[in-house]
Protein backbone atom coordinates (compact mmCIF):
# COMPACT_ATOMS: atom_id res chain seq x y z
CA UNK A 1 0.00 0.00 0.00
CA UNK A 2 1.31 3.43 -0.98
CA UNK A 3 0.95 6.23 1.56
CA UNK A 4 0.90 9.95 0.79
CA UNK A 5 1.62 13.10 2.73
CA UNK A 6 1.15 16.65 1.45
CA UNK A 7 4.26 18.82 1.63
CA UNK A 8 4.12 22.38 2.93
CA UNK A 9 3.93 23.75 -0.63
CA UNK A 10 1.11 21.41 -1.65
CA UNK A 11 2.84 18.58 -3.50
CA UNK A 12 2.00 14.99 -2.58
CA UNK A 13 4.90 12.84 -1.42
CA UNK A 14 4.50 9.08 -1.82
CA UNK A 15 6.16 6.60 0.50
CA UNK A 16 6.16 3.03 1.77
CA UNK A 17 6.26 2.19 5.46
CA UNK A 18 6.60 -1.41 6.62
CA UNK A 19 8.19 -3.61 9.26
CA UNK A 20 9.00 -2.99 12.91
CA UNK A 21 12.04 -1.79 14.79
CA UNK A 22 14.44 1.14 14.52
CA UNK A 23 13.24 3.22 11.55
CA UNK A 24 15.44 3.60 8.47
CA UNK A 25 14.51 6.21 5.86
CA UNK A 26 15.58 5.51 2.26
CA UNK A 27 16.08 8.29 -0.32
CA UNK A 28 16.64 7.15 -3.91
CA UNK A 29 18.80 8.58 -6.68
CA UNK A 30 17.98 11.01 -9.47
CA UNK A 31 15.55 9.69 -12.09
CA UNK A 32 14.82 6.57 -10.06
CA UNK A 33 12.16 5.99 -7.40
CA UNK A 34 11.68 3.95 -4.26
CA UNK A 35 10.99 0.79 -6.28
CA UNK A 36 13.90 1.05 -8.71
CA UNK A 37 16.55 1.87 -6.12
CA UNK A 38 15.30 -0.07 -3.09
CA UNK A 39 12.44 -2.53 -3.66
CA UNK A 40 13.72 -4.06 -6.91
CA UNK A 41 17.20 -4.59 -5.43
CA UNK A 42 15.85 -6.46 -2.37
CA UNK A 43 16.73 -3.72 0.10
CA UNK A 44 13.19 -3.92 1.50
CA UNK A 45 13.77 -7.53 2.56
CA UNK A 46 17.31 -6.84 3.77
CA UNK A 47 16.30 -3.97 6.04
CA UNK A 48 13.23 -5.66 7.50
CA UNK A 49 15.12 -8.92 8.05
CA UNK A 50 17.67 -6.95 10.06
CA UNK A 51 14.89 -5.79 12.38
CA UNK A 52 14.22 -2.27 11.10
CA UNK A 53 11.09 -0.36 10.15
CA UNK A 54 11.48 0.73 6.52
CA UNK A 55 10.35 4.12 5.21
CA UNK A 56 11.09 4.56 1.49
CA UNK A 57 10.19 7.89 -0.09
CA UNK A 58 9.59 8.95 -3.68
CA UNK A 59 11.30 12.32 -3.96
CA UNK A 60 9.20 15.06 -5.52
CA UNK A 61 9.31 14.78 -9.30
CA UNK A 62 9.81 11.01 -9.09
CA UNK A 63 7.69 7.88 -8.85
CA UNK A 64 4.22 8.53 -7.48
CA UNK A 65 5.02 11.90 -5.91
CA UNK A 66 3.96 15.28 -7.28
CA UNK A 67 5.92 16.54 -10.29
CA UNK A 68 6.44 20.30 -10.40
CA UNK A 69 8.10 21.78 -13.48
CA UNK A 70 9.83 24.75 -11.81
CA UNK A 71 13.45 24.25 -10.66
CA UNK A 72 12.77 26.38 -7.58
CA UNK A 73 10.32 23.73 -6.38
CA UNK A 74 13.26 21.30 -6.18
CA UNK A 75 15.32 23.44 -3.84
CA UNK A 76 17.19 20.91 -1.72
CA UNK A 77 15.91 22.53 1.46
CA UNK A 78 12.35 21.90 0.29
CA UNK A 79 13.17 18.32 -0.68
CA UNK A 80 14.65 17.73 2.77
CA UNK A 81 11.46 19.13 4.30
CA UNK A 82 9.48 16.51 2.37
CA UNK A 83 11.25 13.84 4.44
CA UNK A 84 10.40 15.73 7.63
CA UNK A 85 6.74 15.87 6.53
CA UNK A 86 6.70 12.08 6.19
CA UNK A 87 8.27 11.64 9.63
CA UNK A 88 5.75 14.05 11.13
CA UNK A 89 2.86 12.10 9.59
CA UNK A 90 4.28 8.89 11.08
CA UNK A 91 5.02 10.60 14.41
CA UNK A 92 8.63 9.39 14.29
CA UNK A 93 11.03 11.80 16.00
CA UNK A 94 14.41 10.32 15.00
CA UNK A 95 15.61 7.96 12.26
CA UNK A 96 18.59 6.35 10.65
CA UNK A 97 18.95 7.53 7.07
CA UNK A 98 20.32 6.14 3.82
CA UNK A 99 20.53 8.03 0.53
CA UNK A 100 21.90 6.98 -2.84
CA UNK A 101 23.51 9.51 -5.21
CA UNK A 102 21.07 12.47 -5.27
CA UNK A 103 19.53 10.87 -2.20
CA UNK A 104 22.89 11.14 -0.45
CA UNK A 105 23.02 14.87 -1.26
CA UNK A 106 19.57 15.27 0.26
CA UNK A 107 20.58 13.19 3.27
CA UNK A 108 23.47 15.57 3.94
CA UNK A 109 21.09 18.52 3.68
CA UNK A 110 18.75 16.83 6.15
CA UNK A 111 21.64 16.14 8.54
CA UNK A 112 22.41 19.85 8.46
CA UNK A 113 18.88 21.26 8.56
CA UNK A 114 17.39 18.85 11.12
CA UNK A 115 20.28 17.30 13.08
CA UNK A 116 18.01 16.24 15.92
CA UNK A 117 15.99 14.09 13.54
CA UNK A 118 18.89 12.06 12.17
CA UNK A 119 20.89 9.56 14.16
CA UNK A 120 23.12 7.61 11.74
CA UNK A 121 23.57 8.07 8.00
CA UNK A 122 24.72 5.93 5.08
CA UNK A 123 25.75 8.06 2.09
CA UNK A 124 26.03 5.79 -0.94
CA UNK A 125 26.85 6.51 -4.56
CA UNK A 126 28.33 9.85 -3.50
CA UNK A 127 32.01 10.35 -2.73
CA UNK A 128 34.60 13.02 -3.43
CA UNK A 129 32.58 14.41 -6.35
CA UNK A 130 30.24 15.90 -3.75
CA UNK A 131 32.73 18.74 -3.45
CA UNK A 132 32.89 19.27 -7.24
CA UNK A 133 29.30 19.82 -8.25
CA UNK A 134 29.16 21.52 -11.64
CA UNK A 135 26.34 23.79 -12.73
CA UNK A 136 27.58 23.56 -16.31
CA UNK A 137 27.43 19.75 -16.24
CA UNK A 138 23.94 19.82 -14.70
CA UNK A 139 22.72 22.22 -17.40
CA UNK A 140 24.04 19.96 -20.17
CA UNK A 141 22.16 17.02 -18.66
CA UNK A 142 19.01 19.11 -18.16
CA UNK A 143 19.01 20.20 -21.81
CA UNK A 144 19.31 16.56 -22.84
CA UNK A 145 16.35 15.66 -20.67
CA UNK A 146 14.23 18.54 -21.95
CA UNK A 147 14.84 18.24 -25.67
CA UNK A 148 12.05 16.89 -27.83
CA UNK A 149 14.52 15.19 -30.15
CA UNK A 150 16.89 12.88 -28.25
CA UNK A 151 18.90 12.27 -31.42
CA UNK A 152 20.35 15.78 -30.94
CA UNK A 153 22.01 14.82 -27.63
CA UNK A 154 25.75 14.59 -28.29
CA UNK A 155 27.05 14.51 -24.72
CA UNK A 156 27.39 10.84 -23.64
CA UNK A 157 26.51 11.49 -19.98
CA UNK A 158 23.44 13.50 -20.95
CA UNK A 159 22.43 10.69 -23.31
CA UNK A 160 22.83 8.15 -20.49
CA UNK A 161 20.62 10.21 -18.18
CA UNK A 162 17.97 10.61 -20.91
CA UNK A 163 17.92 6.85 -21.57
CA UNK A 164 17.69 6.02 -17.86
CA UNK A 165 14.85 8.48 -17.22
CA UNK A 166 12.89 7.31 -20.26
CA UNK A 167 13.24 3.70 -19.12
CA UNK A 168 12.02 4.68 -15.66
CA UNK A 169 8.95 6.34 -17.19
CA UNK A 170 9.83 9.74 -15.77
CA UNK A 171 8.24 13.09 -16.53
CA UNK A 172 11.21 14.50 -18.47
CA UNK A 173 10.25 18.14 -17.91
CA UNK A 174 10.16 17.49 -14.16
CA UNK A 175 13.52 15.72 -14.39
CA UNK A 176 15.07 18.67 -16.19
CA UNK A 177 13.72 21.00 -13.51
CA UNK A 178 15.07 18.74 -10.77
CA UNK A 179 18.48 18.65 -12.43
CA UNK A 180 18.46 22.47 -12.42
CA UNK A 181 17.48 22.59 -8.73
CA UNK A 182 19.09 25.13 -6.42
CA UNK A 183 21.65 23.16 -4.41
CA UNK A 184 24.47 23.76 -2.00
CA UNK A 185 27.49 21.62 -1.24
CA UNK A 186 28.76 22.12 2.28
CA UNK A 187 32.49 22.52 2.77
CA UNK A 188 34.56 19.88 4.53
CA UNK A 189 34.75 22.25 7.49
CA UNK A 190 30.97 22.55 7.63
CA UNK A 191 30.50 18.78 7.36
CA UNK A 192 32.96 18.27 10.21
CA UNK A 193 30.57 20.10 12.53
CA UNK A 194 27.73 17.64 11.92
CA UNK A 195 27.19 15.31 14.89
CA UNK A 196 26.06 12.10 13.15
CA UNK A 197 27.97 8.87 12.58
CA UNK A 198 28.37 8.52 8.81
CA UNK A 199 29.23 5.65 6.46
CA UNK A 200 30.19 6.58 2.89
CA UNK A 201 29.85 3.76 0.33
CA UNK A 202 30.91 3.91 -3.32
CA UNK A 203 31.65 1.38 -6.00
CA UNK A 204 35.34 0.92 -6.67
CA UNK A 205 34.70 1.73 -10.35
CA UNK A 206 32.19 4.54 -9.74
CA UNK A 207 33.64 7.46 -11.70
CA UNK A 208 30.48 9.50 -11.16
CA UNK A 209 30.75 9.47 -7.35
CA UNK A 210 34.52 9.20 -7.01
CA UNK A 211 36.37 7.75 -4.03
CA UNK A 212 34.44 7.53 -0.74
CA UNK A 213 37.43 8.38 1.47
CA UNK A 214 37.65 12.19 0.98
CA UNK A 215 33.96 12.64 1.80
CA UNK A 216 34.16 10.28 4.78
CA UNK A 217 37.19 12.14 6.17
CA UNK A 218 35.23 15.39 6.14
CA UNK A 219 32.90 14.12 8.85
CA UNK A 220 34.02 14.00 12.47
CA UNK A 221 32.59 10.48 12.72
CA UNK A 222 32.90 9.23 9.15
CA UNK A 223 34.08 5.96 7.69
CA UNK A 224 34.39 4.71 4.11
CA UNK A 225 33.73 1.51 2.19
CA UNK A 226 34.66 0.89 -1.45
CA UNK A 227 32.63 -1.91 -3.06
CA UNK A 228 34.94 -4.02 -5.27
CA UNK A 229 34.37 -4.19 -9.04
CA UNK A 230 31.17 -2.11 -8.98
CA UNK A 231 30.17 1.09 -10.77
CA UNK A 232 27.51 3.71 -10.00
CA UNK A 233 24.64 1.47 -11.10
CA UNK A 234 25.86 -1.98 -10.08
CA UNK A 235 26.70 -0.93 -6.50
CA UNK A 236 23.04 -0.39 -5.58
CA UNK A 237 22.08 -4.02 -5.00
CA UNK A 238 25.53 -5.38 -4.12
CA UNK A 239 25.82 -7.72 -1.14
CA UNK A 240 28.96 -6.01 0.17
CA UNK A 241 27.11 -2.68 0.27
CA UNK A 242 24.18 -4.25 2.08
CA UNK A 243 26.39 -6.03 4.61
CA UNK A 244 28.33 -2.85 5.37
CA UNK A 245 25.17 -0.76 5.77
CA UNK A 246 23.42 -3.27 8.00
CA UNK A 247 26.51 -3.68 10.19
CA UNK A 248 26.71 0.10 10.49
CA UNK A 249 23.06 0.47 11.48
CA UNK A 250 23.45 -2.34 14.02
CA UNK A 251 26.42 -0.60 15.67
Amino acid sequence: MTYFVTASDGYDIAYDCMGEGTPVVLIHGFGANRNITWANTNWYQTIQKAGHKLIAIDCRGHGESGKPHDPEDYDEGRMAKDVIAVLAALEIPEVDLMGYSMGAQLAIRLMHDAPGRVRRVVLAGMGEQYFRRSGERSETIAKGLATRDPSTITDPVAREFRTFCEKAGDDLVAMAACMRRPGHSFTAEELHLLPQNVLVVCGEQDDWAGSPEPLARAFARGQAVAVPKRNHHSTVGDRAYKDAAMAFFAG
